[in-house]
């Protein structure tokens, strides 16, 4: 594995949780792709879900009065499998949360998965990805060599995880070349974008998508111009330098002013939201319908 980790039994089952499958993308990484974790030698404690993704804390309730809580170094991974280990390679199932790209956790309590892992028999896999402005804006408009802007850095981040799967999941008694993806919703979207995302070719077998809306993909020159109506909503210093302000402002700053483009979006274009993948030409190549029809 990336290291080595100490689980817990939960319910009877066994489960590590708040693993992580990148390197933290706060500061410098913001807007970035998901960089390769560091791998370590000590024992890691993997017991409790790691942070959610930045969001609205009524999104992250656990139960009534508490929640979870919220950091952008939020790209961990959890499994739950049998209670025991007799060597059996089992199929894998990741699911991938919903929440219209712009909330989500994989904390939450009826995505645990524990009755899959009994009536199944399978190691189930769960993950967060950044959601909102920190996930689902383009800003590589704004990139230049200096200071690189990456698109898709939600879809991005699902296809580390499912790399972190086929590098780690034989250890949990998973079978890397039995994996199942399904998702509800965004999730569903996502699995339908990932089918047609080049890099993800070869890291899962079976797709179930659940109530996905696979034509929820937006064009660059769209998402380019809701990154320009963005900036705009920021509390900027200096109006001349978006860049400083993207990187300067608080993941709750972002977030208002997502709920503020939001609003503009929808109030002007029915039926569209500016949160979801983009078909960048690059990562995700061609709208995925087209990708369909074409086979």
């Amino acid at each position: 594995t990336d290291g080595p980790v100490r689980g817990r039994r939960v319910g009877g089952l066994r489960a590590w949780r708040g693993i992580p499958y990148a390197a933290p993308t706060a500061g410098p990484r913001r807007f970035r792709a998901p960089a390769p974790i560091e791998p370590w030698s000590e024992v890691r404690e993997c017991t409790e879900f790691g942070d959610a993704p930045p969001q609205a804390k009524s999104y992250t309730a656990l139960r009534p009065g508490k929640y979870q809580p919220t950091s952008e170094d939020c790209l961990t991974v959890n499994v739950l499998a049998p209670a025991h280990d007799d060597g059996t390679k089992r199929p894998v199932m990741v699911y991938i949360y919903g929440g219209a790209y712009i909330m989500g956790m994989s904390a939450t309590g009826v995505y645990n998965g524990s009755a899959l892992v009994r009536r199944g028999d399978v190691a189930y896999v769960s993950f967060n990805y950044r959601v909102g402005t920190l996930g689902y804006l383009d800003f590589s408009r704004y990139s230049t060599p200096e200071r690189p802007f990456d698109s898709n850095l939600g879809l991005r981040d699902q296809v580390a995880a499912l790399e972190w799967v086929q590098r780690n999941i034989a250890a949990f008694g998973g079978d890397p070349d039995n994996v199942t993806l399904f998702g509800e919703s965004a999730g569903g979207n996502a699995v339908t974008t990932l089918m047609t995302t080049p890099a993800a070719r070869g890291l899962f077998a079976r797709a179930i998508a659940q109530s996905s809306a696979p034509g929820l993909v937006t064009t660059a020159d769209r998402a380019a111009d809701w990154a320009e109506q963005f900036v705009d909503l920021l509390p900027l210093d200096d109006v001349s330098d978006p860049v400083a302000a993207l990187e300067r402002a608080t993941p709750g700053e972002l977030g208002r002013a997502g709920n503020r483009l939001t609003a503009k979006v929808i109030s002007e274009t029915p039926g569209l939201i500016p949160f979801g993948p983009v078909v960048d030409g690059d990562f995700l190549p061609r709208p995925p319908l087209d990708a369909y029809t074409d086979g």
